[in-house]
């Protein structure tokens, strides 16, 4: 009954009422959009399916930014070719996808995403929420714009005629500022949860204002997310928080009603003041990275926000009596097991993650070999940065994390000054007994190179 119920909503909602058959038609170098500033894979992709007998532009949100002044992160083309023939067009490019098949066309380091133009469904195959599961009907131009999830993200640029094409108002909507849906907002946030997602992330990272109609669905639909692949949610996820504005975007998300269970006890730990110091700390070193063009590591943003659970269960365990290093390796497990029930992180980022976080205790241990091990393992300077936001949020002294910059960039002699002016650490309570250690090449990494010594103000950095 339920299922019949919903079906015929989507019908009697159907997006068919917003497919618009002529467009409007501008000059992109009249609103901002110059062939200099368009990728050269991107024009040669479009230039290829053109000489092809075939209908190519640059979509989405590679013609809002340039229409924003901004650079585009890349550049997605859409066209009337279907995959196949995408494939025999363009010779480095392979078709992927089953869900929502598109083509990769790589030239060097870069790969374009083309994608086929989408018809409209009204009977598509969707689960029980209304979610649709196979999306390969191919249809025109105006379908596919319909298609589109913002009007500011259905501009269809010809970079060859220089021609922007806009379907529903979405260069007047850039204009004012607004984010709107195209459709019936409700049914599209059924089609795909995700949405609700960009509807945070756009108006953080853009600045703009939610149109009514578009914002009202969100709060009664927000659980819909429960039922997305976990690793659709991580891309998303991935997106929000590497989009230079991560701490807008988290705000934006309480503010809409979506961050429940989406980083497990994330919500709870912005209600802390600790927790919400140290993640407000992270978010902020990243996003002046990310808007200074600086690399970033994933793995090191998520512990930053997953150390909080971690670091209050890691408390716990000594508190019953375990030693510190299981301790803290029981507390990454239990964290990270109810993690991967919400948002599927990636192996390598989880693997960044442990080390991280396992290498903390070894930073109170300022004694021996063990400090010259420590500044030339691979992780050192990630781990050493993210140390360093732990003592801007209090919750270690600077001293410690002063040391250790100062150890770094010591040369051998200095070092060892440093170590014999350092008091031995008080043996903690329950502590295993330490075991000596065979190898003595390893002990200082035996090529006797020590990583570059980090910056004073360095930010994160894997």
């Amino acid at each position: 009954m339920i299922r019949k119920l919903i079906d015929r909503i989507l019908k009697r909602k159907s997006p068919r009422a917003a497919v618009r058959g002529k467009p409007v038609s501008y000059r992109g170098s009249e609103h901002g959009v110059h062939v200099a500033d368009v990728s050269d894979a991107a024009m040669r992709t479009c230039r290829a399916l053109q000489q092809g007998g075939f209908k190519a532009y640059i979509v989405g949100g590679g013609v809002r930014d340039l229409m924003l002044g901004l650079v585009p992160k890349d550049f997605d083309v859409a066209t009337d070719a279907t995959p196949d023939q995408v494939r025999a067009l363009i010779r480095r490019s392979r078709v992927i996808g089953r869900r929502f098949q598109i083509v990769h066309a790589m030239f060097g380091r870069e790969t374009i995403e083309v994608s086929t133009f989408r018809a409209i469904q009204d009977d598509a195959q969707t689960d029980e929420h209304g979610r649709v599961l196979r999306d390969n009907v191919w249809g025109t131009q105006a379908e596919d714009a319909a298609r589109r999830d913002f009007t500011i993200n259905a501009l269809y640029y010809d970079p060859v005629t220089d021609t922007v094409l806009d379907y529903h108002r979405g260069v007047r909507d850039l204009e004012q500022r607004t984010l709107r849906m195209i459709g019936d907002p409700a049914t599209r946030y059924r089609e795909d949860p995700v949405r609700m997602l960009r509807v945070a992330r756009f108006s953080a990272k853009l600045g703009f204002k939610v149109e009514p109609k578009t914002r009202k669905p969100i709060a009664e639909l927000a659980g819909l997310l429960h039922n997305v692949p976990a690793a659709r949610l991580f891309d998303e996820m991935l997106k929000l928080l590497l989009s230079g504005h991560a701490m807008a975007c988290l705000q934006e998300l309480r503010r809409e009603g979506l961050h429940h269970g989406l980083l497990p006890m994330l919500d709870l730990i912005l209600e802390q003041p600790d927790g919400e110091r140290f993640v407000t700390a992270a978010l902020a070193a990243t996003d002046a990275r990310i808007q200074a063009d600086k690399p970033t590591s994933p793995g090191f943003l998520f512990a930053t926000l997953l150390w909080e659970p971690v670091r209050q269960r890691w408390q716990g365990g000594i508190a019953r009596g375990e030693h510190t290093i299981p301790a803290l390796s029981a507390a990454i497990d239990s964290v990270l097991d109810e993690q991967a029930e919400r948002i599927a992180i990636q192996r390598r980022f989880i693997a960044d993650m442990r080390e991280i976080w396992m290498l903390q205790p070894r930073f109170e241990r300022r004694t021996g070999r063990s400090p010259h091990a420590l500044v030339a393992h691979l992780r050192f300077r990630a781990a050493w940065d993210f140390l360093m936001l732990r003592c801007q949020c209090g919750e270690m002294a600077p001293e410690l994390g002063d040391w250790w910059a100062a150890f770094a960039a010591a040369d051998d002699d200095e070092r060892e000054a440093m170590l014999a002016r350092t008091p031995a650490p008080a043996s903690s309570a329950g502590g295993a007994k330490k075991r000596r250690r065979r190898g003595g090449a390893r002990r200082s990494g035996a090529n006797g190179d020590a990583p570059a010594p980090p910056a004073a103000a360095a930010k994160p950095d894997a």
